[in-house]
């Protein structure tokens, strides 16, 4: 551990003047400058004799950490996004029973002078006195553990996504056409036939019949794309993906069993008689019938209507992947979030306004790195064909402005309508596309009837239904 004191004592004096505007709000609270190796905790002036102290990372450290900031007399922290190092840290201070606030790093960067690990936790403690910080949205303890689970779920299926695109390379270096053959590679066909060929099998008629009688090309096609060089090389490069593919697999079931075993645990949030399923408690499935890739094994969707209270499925383009995403990233329960535009913003989804001059020059909407919105946008996506409501909505937008700006715009709208059902534990009910349009022929209706008015103009309806002025 090591001190530090008040460094810079004659810049002080000209600081001192500058804290006299400000007012105090939280005088017992803490600055913490979070580090790989090393963390840089700041007080108050009048509570320790060296303002600053830096700690190390292993858990020991963090005992003396808290210890110092009892014997300090300090009551809230605050710490900057940092990684994942943050992470040990602040659930180490919430269990001694601190109030630690995660700072947005956007908020403590403009940091004056030059910038020093010292400088950074005394900046952060400063403003976080001055009540100018506000705390990161932090879901309760029970679902971020279930975060944990499905990010790490998550983070298998990316790796079982990145062993198939090896097992392709190693078809297409060898001039194994069979990802052009069939559609997945990893499907019925697809599977018996590459296991065939790590078993020794070289013939391309005999492979060929290996066909499923779903596939579209013919045995005679399957066989022309299977004559390949056989290299010894890309043949090892198979195996080797194709087994890391089987274990990643299993271990995605391993993974299932524990999230099904942890959401058990979990209470219901039903506000009145649990929602049930519409369609039934079946694996989803895709528009050809078959069960939806990296689908769970088991009865998610239950599961997810039992904890919610309310069916998220129920909204067009929300499956239980996205539905599972918006309780693990958001929780059951929104009350962190005042009204759904706190709610947008946090996620990134609305206009960005800036102002200069009097003028909005931009309303491109803030970067963020946020997962739920992602999830957001592409179920957004998919409405383009949809015949609901918010399919239509997607298609007027995009006519507009455009699809990027469609796709934003109706990932608001869907983002909108979790946050109320969450909320007010409301069930959505469908209306249709066509009830959607007729509603909005009505709102341009009158729009053009009040404009017609302030001209002097009156609006008459016709037999056929037309308007005209």
């Amino acid at each position: 551990m090591r001190t530090y004191g008040n460094k810079k004592r004659h810049a002080n004096k000209k600081n001192a003047r500058r804290q006299e505007k400000f007012d105090v709000v939280h005088p017992k609270a803490a600055g913490i400058d979070i580090g790989s190796q090393e963390h840089y905790v700041a007080v108050p002036a009048d509570r320790a004799s060296q303002t600053v102290q830096c700690f190390g990372c292993y858990t020991a450290d963090l005992r003396r950490m808290a210890g110092w900031l009892r014997d300090c007399d300090i009551k809230t922290i605050a710490m900057e996004s940092t990684g994942v190092y943050w992470i040990p840290v602040y659930e180490y201070l919430e269990r001694e029973g601190f109030e630690v606030l995660l700072v947005d790093a956007r908020q403590t960067k403009n940091v004056t002078g030059r910038k020093t690990d010292v400088l950074d936790c005394q900046w952060i403690q400063r403003l976080h006195s001055y009540g100018l910080l506000s705390s990161a949205y932090r879901p309760t303890r029970e679902i971020a553990v279930m975060r944990n689970y499905w990010r790490h779920r998550s983070t298998l299926v990316q790796e079982c996504a990145h062993q198939i695109h090896l097992m392709q390379k190693a078809l297409e270096q060898m001039n194994l056409q069979l990802h052009k053959a069939v559609t997945d590679i990893m499907g019925v066909t697809g599977r018996m036939i590459i296991e065939a060929i790590l078993h020794g099998e070289r013939n391309p008629l005999t492979l060929a019949k290996l066909r499923h009688a779903t596939v579209k090309s013919s045995e005679s096609e399957l066989a022309k794309a299977l004559e390949g060089t056989w290299e010894p090389a890309h043949l090892f490069a198979l195996r080797q993906s194709y087994e890391c593919y089987k274990f990643l697999q299993g271990q995605l079931v391993q993974c299932d069993d524990e999230i099904e075993q942890y959401m058990a645990t979990l209470r219901s949030n039903a506000k009145g008689e649990t929602a049930k399923p519409q369609q039934g408690s079946a694996p989803e499935k895709s528009r050809r019938g078959k069960p939806k890739k990296n689908q769970p094994h088991f009865d998610l969707r239950s599961e997810q209507i039992r904890i919610a209270g309310v069916d998220l499925t129920a909204i067009p383009g929300i499956d239980a992947l996205t539905a599972q995403m918006i309780l693990t990233e958001c929780g059951t329960s929104v009350e962190g979030f005042p009204s759904e535009k706190h709610f947008t913003s946090w996620l990134g989804l609305c206009p960005n306004n800036r102002k200069t001059g009097g003028a909005i020059y931009s309303r491109r909407t803030r970067k963020v790195n946020n997962r739920l919105a992602t999830a957001f946008r592409v179920a957004a996506f998919g409405m383009c064909r949809s015949q609901t409501a918010i399919g239509a909505y997607y298609r007027r937008i995009r006519s507009r402005v455009g699809a990027p700006k469609a796709i934003t715009a109706t990932a608001r709208k869907l983002a909108c309508i979790v946050y109320r059902m969450l909320k007010y534990g409301e069930e959505y009910m469908e209306r249709g596309a066509d009830y959607y349009e007729q509603k909005y022929k009505k709102k341009i209706v009158k729009t053009i009837a009040k404009k017609a008015k302030d001209l002097g103009f009156q609006l008459v309806e016709l037999d056929t239904g037309e308007v005209v002025s």
